[in-house]
């Protein structure tokens, strides 16, 4: 079941999309600072998209810099106001 903030025939790509609910969630404080966002296949499931496309809006989530991402751990949200996080060495 895809989430109803998608709109596959929107001239918006679906991964942009994605990427801006995620930003939501992180500006309301769903996601809260150096705290890990939901794994791929949660994504994948939660919008019902292929797994690719999930990991286009991450990659443009970390182009972006709301998130960083930990080898082996996981992707986290970024603290944009102190403009790093003590993993990433910014």
């Amino acid at each position: 079941m895809a989430a109803p903030e998608i709109d596959h025939e929107s001239p918006t790509p679906v991964y942009r999309q994605i990427a801006a609910v995620i930003i939501g969630d992180i500006e309301n404080g769903t996601l809260p600072v150096n705290r890990r966002i939901p794994s791929e296949a949660t994504l994948v499931q939660r919008f019902g998209v292929a797994r690719e496309t999930v990991r286009n809006a991450v990659r443009f989530l970390r182009e972006e810099g709301y998130v960083f991402t930990v080898p082996q751990r996981g992707t986290y949200v970024r603290d944009r106001i102190a403009g790093g996080s003590p993993q990433d060495g910014k």
